[in-house]
């Protein structure tokens, strides 16, 4: 990055003005590239650069603050970072640091050119005062006019905010001896963490000569300190504004306290030998792997595993899998807020009487943290068995649990759910644990929601799908039948295979399958429709041509735009013949009594619904008892990069395999063999024809 040159000067000048009339603590420019929907960085002062690599070009349709300002040309404001993780969970996550956020467009008055994203310190007002608001959106209509006509090939503007004051040399030599009288030590840091000033004392502390840490990161140079602690606390302390410490162990047992004091230019870092009084459990021995390395890891992974997750049950289980181990919970609970109760939807580490003990909990009278919680939508931390039982008597008995988290779960103001996370023993939660696991709530709370919503489409797609086709084949005396269907696995769980079994009279009966393009349900829509015109013409005794030839008119008259496969069989149980006709379907198979089968060439016609007049052959065929005819849809024979004909002669010989007494058992041996039970791409319906010996029906469906 450059601190650019003259001709981008006014923009940076109008930068440390805005900032100076905001209040603002740091600031950032995007421009709208002209040629793509994204928004590159252009300009920023009283920020880290490095903290802004990974958002140096972000697209206008990121969920993130920026994007959401210039898309929607409105001012979007976060007060902190509690309400930064409800509504931006990713930003949140990846900048687990508190401060108040406000992200406005640029508008020159002939379009969006652009945002601009001001950072105020941590424990701003709940909304920008009037002031400050008049102040932030004349900025942006001052720099929408001063953005560059093109994107500057030096990168973006770093602006530094100048020094408080300026001094003279005598006054510069008085401050060196001040600080070095002081006892202990003192160095000053850029906004990278670079040394730019370290006293003797401090050299002394560190053990280590002054020039070594000269333009360099101390966590960079000295191996003890090359954890992510100090770096970390560092970040946090610029972006916040506020004062950090920490205290570090310097081999072989000196531990040393370091204290934290940022502004616009960079941090002050004041070092003394720290108390043996020190609360232990604000020491980082190098062993320990802080939240910046070991839990972060577990939440980043969480974040990427979640995009992936579909259903409730996938995105309880990675909660359980990553956050409880990384941040040393023994249980976990994970509830959703319905018709104003609470029920559960994960759990780990309870017992179940624990978990019904609040089963159903009414959210408007129910004292317990996680109704507390929903209502206040805020997260809430109980160390000690003490705090909770003061609070929430009962509770501790009950769960065996002394400590927990919890975290309320909301999207866009509306309560989706709770989690809570659990520990049998008294814990601290530090303020940075505080901080990633309300982001974390965040990130859970529009996973959960997305889950939600994909279960509710998957029971909405199975109880179609269940409506649609037959709960149940007629018995045929004489015939023996067995039918499958196995939903896709991928996308929705609803599609546009069918099949029905449709008996004509004494001795004769009719089977169909089909299999209506899509997967939505439009093509289920589609399917009830087709198969209820096959019906309502078999039963008025059309022959096969003609029972596809009608289908066909009627499915060009709905003009769905979809077309549909099918395969109509009329089958006399006296002759033991079977006449078929095809509207381009895949061809059926015939087992033959001795166990060899038969690919059966029907003539295929032109899929139904495509033009109005088509003619269909039918073909006749004998079918006596002992052999079998395997209706099927293409899901049972389609695989990627392989030939059709290929699939159809794999089941063939996958029929003729296959060895059961009963169509049942034969369908189930083939369904296995096709390996149709693993991951599917499409639908698989499948319908086994066995004529028997004696009259009797069997068989199932």
């Amino acid at each position: 990055m450059t601190t650019g040159g003259t001709d981008r000067a006014p923009l940076g000048r109008e930068l440390l003005r805005t900032m100076a009339e905001t209040g603002a603590s740091s600031a950032m420019v995007y421009e709208l590239a002209p040629d793509a929907p994204v928004l590159r960085l252009t300009a920023l002062s009283g920020i880290p650069p490095p903290v802004l690599d990974p958002w140096r070009r972000i697209a206008l349709a990121a969920p993130i603050p920026v994007a959401v300002a210039a898309r929607r040309q409105r001012l979007v404001w976060a007060a902190g970072h509690q309400q930064l993780a409800r509504d931006f969970p990713r930003t949140a996550v990846a900048l687990p640091y508190d401060f108040a956020l406000g992200a406005a467009p640029l508008d020159d008055g002939t379009g969006c050119r652009g945002a601009m994203v001001l950072l105020w310190p941590a424990g701003h007002a709940p909304e920008l005062s009037d002031a400050e608001r008049t102040a932030f959106e004349s900025a942006c209509r001052r720099l929408a006019g001063l953005l560059p006509a093109g994107h500057s090939p030096d990168g973006p503007l770093v602006v530094p905010t100048p020094p408080a004051r300026t001094v003279g040399l005598d006054e510069a030599l008085a401050a060196v001896d001040y600080v070095e009288r002081l006892p202990g030590g003192g160095c000053a840091l850029d906004l990278e963490g670079r040394v730019t000033m370290l006293s003797a004392g401090a050299a002394a502390l560190l053990d280590t000569a002054a020039a070594r840490l000269h333009g360099a990161r101390p966590w960079e140079v000295l191996p003890w300190l090359a954890g992510p602690v100090f770096e970390d606390r560092c970040r946090a302390a610029v972006l916040s504004r506020h004062p950090a410490s920490f205290t570090a162990c310097r081999p072989p047992a000196q531990w040393l306290t370091f204290r934290l004091f940022p502004d616009g230019r960079g941090v002050s870092v004041w070092i003394s030998a720290a108390d043996e009084q020190t609360d232990p459990e604000a020491r980082w021995p190098a062993e320990v792997m802080p939240l910046r390395a070991g839990q972060m890891y577990h939440v980043l992974h969480l974040a990427a595993a979640l995009t992936e997750a579909v259903g409730v049950k996938d995105v309880t289980e990675l909660f359980a899998e990553q956050i409880v181990p990384a941040f040393g919970a023994q249980g976990m609970l994970m509830y959703a807020a319905e018709a104003g109760r609470l029920r559960t939807v994960g759990q780990r580490g309870y017992a179940q009487e624990a978990v019904e003990a609040y089963e159903g909990l009414p959210l408007s009278t129910a004292n317990s943290p996680t109704v507390h919680a929903l209502a206040t939508g805020k997260p809430s931390f109980f160390g000690s068995a003490e705090e909770t039982e003061r609070l929430f008597p009962g509770l501790v008995k009950l769960t065996g649990m002394a400590a927990r988290a919890v975290l309320p779960l909301i999207v866009s103001g509306r309560p989706v759910g709770c989690c809570v996370l659990a520990y049998r023993h008294p814990r601290t939660f530090t303020p940075e644990e505080r901080l990633v696991l309300t982001s974390l709530a965040g990130l859970m709370a529009q996973a959960l929601d997305r889950a939600f919503l994909y279960d509710t489409k998957q029971q909405l797609a199975h109880d179609l799908q269940a409506g649609l086709l037959p709960h149940r084949l007629p018995p045929v005396p004489g015939l023996s039948v067995a039918a499958r269907y196995l939903p896709s696995t991928r996308g929705m769980d609803i599609g546009g295979d069918f099949y029905d079994l449709i008996r004509l009279d004494e001795h004769q009966v009719a089977a169909v399958i089909g299999d209506v393009q899509g997967h939505n349900a439009a093509a289920a829509a589609l399917m009830g429709q087709a198969r209820t015109a096959v019906h309502a013409h078999a039963s008025a005794g059309a022959a096969p041509d003609e029972v596809l030839a009608r289908t066909n008119r009627l499915l060009t008259d709905l003009d769905p735009d979809l077309f549909t496969s099918c395969l109509y069989v009329h089958l006399d149980l006296r002759t033991h013949l079977a006449c078929l006709a095809s509207a381009g379907h895949p061809p059926p198979v015939l087992r033959h009594p001795d166990g060899h089968t038969d690919v059966l060439r029907v003539p295929p016609g032109l899929l139904l619904g495509v033009a109005p007049g088509t003619h269909y052959t039918s073909t006749t065929v004998a079918l006596p008892p002992g052999a079998v005819l395997a209706l099927y849809t293409d899901g049972l024979v389609e695989r990627p990069g392989r030939d059709l004909d290929d699939g159809v002669a794999a089941l063939a010989a996958d029929l003729a395999g296959a060895h059961s007494p009963d169509p049942g058992g034969l369908a189930d041996a083939v369904l296995t063999r096709r390996g149709a039970h693993t991951e599917r791409m499409d639908d698989v319906a499948l319908l086994l024809l066995a004529p028997t010996e004696g009259g009797g029906p069997g068989g199932d469906a």
